[in-house]
């Protein structure tokens, strides 16, 4: 007979699990709380997750109209006093990712809290790998078991929602944030929808929400942000902080000539006071080694600018202007395919709208951070 040493018999024998305590949640619907990043809410929806109302199924193109089904930049805010947080959501595509897209970033929720110093900081992010996803955003430090935080949570990027609840415990504080008014209204292709960030939280519209503390309302629409007509129309009807108008990169030099002026002139008859930003092209970030594509970006821009200054010659006021030479940087390190931003593409990207935008507001522009910690430029 052999015998085990007595140490390997303690180890061998069943284990008695500690019975933990069972937490009853309390879960609010999200549909009943205040959702930001969603414009014209007084119009019927098809789903209360679209980005657009069902009247633009009718005037956008259907480029625009099926992507309006997902969930860009869209986010609520609440204040709770639990360490931990339970969301449950459904996606609407069983798709979860792109070849070039996490899951994270294409179907994930992002969590942000203010910290002692009201400060917004990252807390974590969901990693979904099926369309019912149940996360728990657990163990928010805190030195106080009381401590009321402010939280932001952002929706998926490329994928809808087709319902989502917020749980925390029974005996916490939960109270949901209104909307802020005024968005910031962001206008542009695939980059302003979010690729190629990680998570939901790293796009610059994003970025420049926390930084600004502004709504944002993202009007991002892979290969369709085209200045179209339809969306321009909808863009008049949002009583916007400002409109950030970031097409050219779905647009070539002849539809920018025609359709620049036509926008800014809808836009300032129906908003006078308004400031609009029109934004340069970003440059692939491989355009170096490109001749043909960096002359692309030089004639779009040379483009924009000539209407640009048309406009200005022509006195409309509130018009402000981004280049795009140094969205990305300087060192090809900026995008995940040469087009898409990465995520320091995209705090790059911020970095290079948020003093336009201030001045745009009528805000004092941020202080240069120390020059050994400034990101280098083209």
């Amino acid at each position: 007979m052999v015998f085990a040493p007595l140490f390997l018999l303690g180890l061998l024998a069943p284990q008695q699990a500690e019975a933990k305590p069972t937490v009853e949640m309390v879960f609010h619907d999200v549909q009943k709380m205040g959702i930001e990043g969603r414009s014209w809410t007084e119009e019927e929806r098809l789903r209360t997750f679209d980005r657009f109302p069902k009247v633009a199924e009718k005037t956008v193109p259907p480029s625009v109209w099926g992507l309006s089904r997902d969930t860009a930049g869209m986010m609520v805010r609440f204040r709770t006093d639990s360490p931990t947080i339970r969301v449950k959501y459904r996606l609407k595509s069983p798709s979860l990712s792109m070849v070039h897209m996490p899951a994270t970033g294409k179907s994930g929720i992002d969590l942000y809290a203010r910290d002692d110093k009201g400060n917004w900081r990252w807390v974590m992010v969901s990693m979904p790998n099926a369309q019912d996803v149940s996360v728990d955003f657990a163990g928010v430090r805190t030195d106080d078991a009381h401590q009321n935080r402010e939280y932001a949570l952002y929706f998926p990027l490329y994928n809808g929602v087709d319902s989502m609840e917020i749980g925390v415990p029974k005996t916490a504080k939960f109270e949901a944030l209104a909307p802020r008014e005024k968005p910031l209204v962001f206008y542009g292709t695939s980059i302003t929808h979010g690729a190629c960030a990680s998570r939901p939280g790293m796009v610059h519209t994003a970025i420049l929400g926390r930084k600004l503390d502004k709504s944002v309302l993202n009007l991002g629409f892979s290969g369709s942000g085209r200045m179209d007509p339809g969306v321009v129309d909808l863009l008049t009807r949002v009583d916007a902080a400002a409109y950030i108008i970031d097409c050219l990169p779905n647009m070539g030099p002849a539809d920018v000539k025609a359709r620049t002026v036509p926008l800014v002139e809808t836009l300032r008859k129906a908003r006078p006071d308004t400031p609009i930003l029109l934004v340069e092209d970003r440059v692939f970030t491989n355009a170096w080694a490109n001749p043909a594509k960096l002359k692309f970006h030089q004639e779009n821009h040379a483009a924009l600018k000539g209407e640009f200054e048309k406009l200005k010659a022509n006195g409309v006021k509130n018009l402000y202007y981004i280049p795009g030479d140094n969205l990305l940087g300087e060192d090809s390190e900026g995008a995940t395919d040469a087009s898409h931003p990465n995520d320091l593409g995209f705090l790059r990207q911020a970095d290079a709208f948020e003093p336009v935008i201030r001045q745009a507001l009528g805000e004092t522009p941020a202080p240069l951070a120390p020059e050994g910690n400034r990101r280098r430029r083209r």
